[in-house]
Formats: C-alpha cells, structure tokens, sequence
C-alpha cells in the first residue's frame, strides 16, 4: 500500500522528498506556468529527456539548475538512483522534451516506483499536444481514444487501426512527420476516404498548420508537400446510426437486383423488400 502522507502545496514548494512532475510547452516556449518556473528553479535537480531542450527553457528563463539526462535508454539505470536520492531527501522535477512526462515519453516507471516507495509525487499541469489538438479539431472532446504513436509491427498496427475504424469517440493519434503521408493512407485504407480528420503541425509555434477535411482532402493537401515539425491527427468517430442506414441501404439494393435477376420485376420485387424491410415501396424504387 501506498504511503499517503499529507502534502502542503503553494508556498512551500518545493518540499524536500518530493517529485515534481512538471509540464513544460510544447512549441511556444511563453506557455510555461509561474508555479513550474519556480519548481524548475528550486529543485534539487532536473531530470529531463534531452538537456539541449531544456536549456532552451532554462536559458529563456534564467534558471540555473543542474540537469541529468532521462530518456527511454538510460531510465532503466537512472531511475534506482533518482529513487535513492529523494529518499534521502531532494527534490527532483520529471520533465520532458515538450508537454507533459510520461505521455508516450519516459517517467511511467520512475512515478510509480517514486510512490511504491512512499514518495510523493505530484504534478505541475501543462500544455498537451494531445488534448491542444482535440479541442481545436470540434470534435467530440468529451469523449476520447488516446494512441500516441502506433506501433511499427505490422501486424498489430493492423488490428489496433481494425478496432479504431470502428470507434464512436474521437481518436487521438500522434505520427512522426516523416511517416505521415504512410499513415494518412493506411487511414483511407481502413477509415475510408470520407471520414473527417485534422491534422495539426508545429502546435504552438509560430508555422502552426491544421488542416482538415475527410481524409481525401487532407491526403491531397500533403500529397506534394514535404512534411515537418510535430504532428498530431484527430480522427472523427464513427456515426453507427449512418453508417447503420448505408449498410443497409446497400444490403437492401442488393436483395432487389437478386430478386430482379431471379425473374422478379421491379414492382414485385418492390413490394415485396418494402413489407420485408418494414419501409416505402418509394425507397426501394430509388434504389434501382
């Protein structure tokens, strides 16, 4: 069981033992909080993905602290000592090369470590690719799947874009921009061409780009250019009412060109699909 000793915020941060996990901006490097400067200033020491990113923060700010290097190779050997040394009393700050620690970057492990250990853990909020890109989409918001990166394997790439075609809620999807021309296309392949995405680039930063449309048009938009800077996709849900009626659309034309080609004329098949499908004789006479 996890240790829930009584934690004191605001003014007497940063506390001794502590590990702060902190959300730094993910373009524009103004979109970092009073409170997160302040943490990042007074810590013991900052573990960070890459030191070069983070000095661009520090160097903007003025903060002078020491930084280790913690990235997805080095975590496994460093995340022992990080324990041991806020056991025995510092402070560290967890951040990342842009957003916030852990959300398809390192830290998962050294958090839940920190509180099996009975350290506490908390966290300074900050800006997020993820939810900057969803709630500038007009998607559905309320209501989301979260993918990060898809995996590389072809195989389970195949299932996981299987189960999301079929989603209702809104999917979240982020790509590197390198691969996205293959991954738009991979979406028509199994979202097909009409369903509405938005693909944003550069979030933040002063060349923000987000395009949207079906994915069609968004495929034709990028077919020429090439593409750079972070990218993030939001994928419309699934409308099972609609997609319900077209199937069924189908399916029902179908019924009428077999009974037609069985010898049936179109009145007879007609009346006889309309009783069946419990619709207007009218409907099915459009469908031919």
């Amino acid at each position: 069981m996890n240790n829930k000793t009584p934690f004191s915020h605001k003014n007497y941060e940063p506390e001794k033992g502590v590990l702060f996990i902190v959300g730094t901006p993910i373009g524009n490097l103004n979109d970092i909080s009073f409170r997160a400067i302040k943490i990042l200033t007074e810590v013991t020491l900052i573990a960070c993905e890459d030191t070069r990113q983070t000095k661009k923060i520090m160097s903007k700010y003025e903060i002078t602290n020491k930084l280790i290097s913690f990235n997805k190779v080095n975590s496994f050997k460093k995340t022992p000592k990080l324990i041991d040394n806020l056991l025995s009393g510092k402070s560290i700050a967890l951040v990342s090369d842009a957003g916030m620690p852990s959300i398809c970057d390192p830290g998962e492990e050294l958090i839940r470590d920190a509180r099996s250990n009975g350290i506490n853990v908390t966290c300074i909020p900050g800006p997020c690719a993820a939810l900057t890109a969803i709630v500038s989409s007009g998607f559905n918001s309320s209501r989301f799947t979260f993918e990060g990166f898809l995996p590389r394997k072809n195989s389970m790439r195949e299932s996981i874009l299987l189960e999301l075609c079929k989603n209702e809620k809104t999917t979240i999807l982020y790509e590197a921009p390198h691969r996205l021309k293959s991954l738009l296309k991979e979406l028509k392949k199994y979202f097909g061409s009409g369903r509405e995405i938005q693909v944003s680039r550069e979030l933040t930063k002063k060349f923000e780009e987000q395009i949207g449309g079906n994915i069609e048009e968004v495929i034709n938009y990028f077919e020429n250019k090439d593409v750079i800077g972070e990218i993030t996709v939001v994928i419309k849900g699934l409308n099972k009412r609609k997609e319900k009626k077209e199937i069924n659309k189908n399916a029902i034309k179908n019924d009428l060109n077999d009974l037609i080609n069985a010898g049936l004329s179109l009145s007879a098949a007609s009346k006889y699909l309309a009783k069946k499908n419990n619709i207007k004789k009218s409907f099915i006479y459009n469908l031919y």
